[in-house]
């Protein structure tokens, strides 16, 4: 559990889907449904300025009734930003996602963003490495090699 998210992130790539803060909200939706993602980071003159995500949309739009047609989606993104380093362990990353309920965090080094860690990656991450130590351990014990 202690290896960096940077690890993460060559093995899934470092594309992150960004859009400014001038989009409408069905820009921004339809961006994330043309890439099938859950959500996408607002950066507005190279800076991140903000995120939206799928519950973005069903809190701050449907809820409150807005018009996606018409609303920037810089008006109901999310502000507080929760970002990491691409040195940040796993742990450290699964901790803030239970603390902090979010479910995407971007990577950000000396200021430029580096990648997007979702909480999916982390599990497809987790289930990956308990599969292959659970494969190590049957092959040991049946004594396909020594340690």
């Amino acid at each position: 559990m202690d290896t960096p998210v940077s690890a993460l992130i060559e093995r899934k790539g470092s594309a992150v889907h960004a859009v400014p803060s001038t989009f409408t909200i069905a820009e921004a939706v339809a961006e994330m449904n043309k890439k099938r993602i859950g959500c996408v980071v607002i950066m507005d003159s190279g800076k991140i300025t903000g995120i939206f995500t799928e519950r973005d949309v069903l809190s701050r739009v449907i809820m409150a009734d807005l018009d996606p047609k018409t609303v920037r989606v810089g008006d109901v993104m999310t502000t507080d930003v929760h970002m990491i380093s691409p040195d940040t362990t796993v742990e450290q990353t699964m901790v803030l996602f239970a603390e902090k309920r979010c479910r995407h965090i971007p990577v950000v080094d000396q200021g430029q963003l580096k990648g997007l860690i979702s909480i999916g990656d982390i599990s497809r991450w987790v289930a990956d490495t308990s599969k292959a130590e659970a494969d190590h351990l049957k092959n040991y014990i049946s004594g396909g090699f020594h340690a």
